[in-house]
Order: C-alpha cells, then structure tokens, then sequence
C-alpha cells in the first residue's frame, strides 16, 4: 500500500469559531483517534490535496509538531455547496491491531457476456474490508472472464487472503446485462 507524508501543527482552540478561523487561512481542522489520546491538529489545503482527491487508499505517515505515527483517512467533510473541505477525521494504526477499511475494486479480464454483445456494469467501487493495515492490498482484483450474459459477481463469491469483507454477502460486485442489440439478435434466433 503506498503511504502519504502529512505534516500538522496543533491547534490551540477548538470549535466553530476556532475552527472557522483556520480554514480562513487555509487551513483544514483535523482529529487524530484511535491512540492513547486524541489530537486536534490542522494541515494545509495543498498539503492535504494529494490524499483527498484519489480513489486510492494510503498509509499516512502523519507528523504532528514532532511526533509521528501511521494513520489512515476515515472520514472528510465537505461543504455542502462549495465542495470546499471542511474537516478531515484521520485514525491512528498499530502493526497488531485490526482495521476496517473501504479498498476500491478494479474488474481484470474480458467478460463471456461481453464477447456475447452484453454490457460490463460494475455496481460497487470499494468493499469495506477488516484485517491488519499490512496485509491491505492497493486494490481489490476481481477476474470477471467466466461471467455470462445476465450473470453477476456477488460479494460473497470473493475471498481475499488475510481479509475479511464487510458487505452484505448478496451485493453485486459486478454483472453483465443484456443489451437491446443482445436482445434483439436473441429474439431473432
């Protein structure tokens, strides 16, 4: 998994005002948790950017006046109508404590159904995913060759090594559906 250098001071007021105050300067207000104390801290907009707008998921290497550990990024906040990020909630790990994560899902290979005049569709983007952060992979692969017409992938169909999913076991991952010239061809024979 790739990891991320964040640098943070901390913050020496806490709530709406404070809070309002620093994203005046371009701040963005966060919390680190998860650690034997919770730590109140703001990074910088461009420091934070990089982290922010990626599908991918990374170890943060977090450095706040001196101190660092790991942490990983569990929730944003975004403003309603600007999208501008109000507050970033990040969670302190340790090598023998479990995590749970969202993992995004990349589909590998060319569907049966697809070579059939089918369409791909892929219904879920990440899986929620509990296991030990070293064990993470960047993305989640699903091979998706052997899926028909109308068929479909299912959350519990998958299994991956040292992990353990957290979704509902009849979500669709992903299936191919039946296009109108798929229909159209199989109505005429």
């Amino acid at each position: 998994m790739k990891t991320f250098d964040l640098t943070g001071s901390k913050r020496e007021s806490i709530g709406k005002k404070a809070a309002k105050a620093y994203r005046r300067q371009s701040l963005v207000p966060c919390v680190l948790y998860g650690g034997e104390e919770v730590a109140h801290f703001t990074v910088t907009k461009e420091g934070i950017r990089k982290l922010i707008y990626t599908p991918e998921v990374h170890i943060v290497d977090l450095t706040i006046e001196g101190k660092s550990c790991k942490a990983i990024l569990k929730e944003k906040q975004f403003h309603p109508v600007s999208d501008e990020l109000l507050h970033a909630d990040f969670l302190q790990i340790f090598e023998n404590k479990e995590v749970i994560l969202e993992v995004p899902i990349v589909l590998e290979g060319l569907a049966e159904g697809v070579k059939a005049g089918g369409k791909l569709s892929m219904e879920i983007r990440k899986l929620k995913v509990k296991g030990f952060y070293k064990h993470f992979p960047e993305r989640l692969v699903v091979n998706v060759e052997n899926l028909g017409l109308g068929k479909t992938v299912q959350v519990g169909d998958l299994h991956f090594d040292n992990l353990e999913l957290l979704n509902a076991k009849d979500n669709v991952v992903a299936a191919v559906k039946l296009t109108r010239a798929a229909r159209g061809s199989a109505a005429k024979a």
